[in-house]
């Protein structure tokens, strides 16, 4: 089992399904691993294609949970935050790589497509050293 760092930029969104129905949406993006969870700041009157450029560190990542969830959200001030849809992106290629340059995965919600976010993945493993023995 491999250990390690997982460095997720989470550049931007495009063409996501507009749930406001008065003005543009305030989107953020809640990134979950396993039990860690961290939040973008929100884009405020960005509408469908938000951009954050925000770099999010994970640590202790292992290679047997294989999947990132990114959950797209729309913040709004007088009510509770809509979702609009959540991206899951698989790691095993960054595993395997070390490093995937932005990409874009799709953003669902309900098993319909609707939109897409771009997310630049690092992983860094940690090298756990073993006494020799003699």
């Amino acid at each position: 089992m491999v250990r390690g760092t997982l460095e997720v930029l989470l550049v931007s969104a495009k063409g996501l399904e507009d749930v406001d129905f008065f003005g543009k949406m305030d989107p953020y993006a809640v990134l979950m691993y396993r039990s860690q969870e961290q939040k973008s700041s929100t884009a405020s009157g960005a509408g469908s294609d938000p951009e954050w450029h925000e770099t999010f560190v994970f640590n202790n990542v292992s290679d047997n949970v294989s999947e990132l969830i990114v959950k797209i959200m729309d913040s709004d001030t007088f009510s509770k935050d809509d979702f609009v849809g959540e991206a899951k992106i698989p790691l095993e290629a960054v595993f395997a790589e070390g490093s995937l340059p932005p990409t874009i995965y799709s953003v669902v919600k309900d098993q319909r497509y609707c939109g897409e976010i771009k997310v630049g993945l690092t992983f860094t493993p940690v090298v756990i050293l073993q006494p020799l023995l003699s």
